[in-house]
């Protein structure tokens, strides 16, 4: 028996009148995603990182050489303030991991670009980080993690 069916046994008893089953489902997975998001910080804190600076330089990574983005583009990808994205890079500027460079095609704009440390940092998170997805995905037998998957992307659609 998990936390949450205490919590919900609970409510059953003190307020019968109430349908509490969706609770069990987002208390379920608030939970779940908060024990996942501890595990992957530990792994990206291995490598000096935390998730906003690991999904700036991971966003760089996977967009492919030469590894650098407007930050508008960085801003659509990410879904995040304008400010925060400001803090951020700056954040990551002063670490020697990201760097800004002039477009050539656009004298008042730059793009967001990743130093070789910034490259060598994020390419040895990423890894790491795969590794521990692994790892804490593992309990489930290979069935199961798709029909989760495919149950969790149809759920995640209904708000996207």
């Amino acid at each position: 028996m998990d936390e949450v069916t205490k919590i919900i046994d609970q409510w059953n008893e003190v307020r019968p009148d109430l349908d509490v089953i969706p609770m069990s489902l987002i208390g379920r997975l608030i939970r779940v995603s908060n024990h996942l998001s501890k595990e992957m910080e530990k792994t990206m804190a291995e490598h000096g990182l935390n998730f906003a600076s690991f999904d700036l330089l991971a966003t760089l990574r996977r967009s492919g050489t030469p590894y650098r983005l407007s930050p508008n583009d960085l801003l659509k990808t990410m879904m995040i303030t304008s400010g925060s994205m400001t803090n951020r890079i700056d954040q990551l500027c002063k670490k020697g991991l990201v760097e800004r460079i002039q477009n050539p095609e656009d004298a008042r704009s730059v793009f967001i670009q990743l130093t070789e440390k910034g490259f060598n940092i994020i390419d040895a998170a990423v890894t790491d980080h795969v590794t521990t997805q692994h790892r804490i995905t593992g309990s489930l037998s290979e069935q199961e993690f798709h029909q989760l998957n495919q149950l969790a992307s149809k759920f995640l659609q209904s708000f996207e």
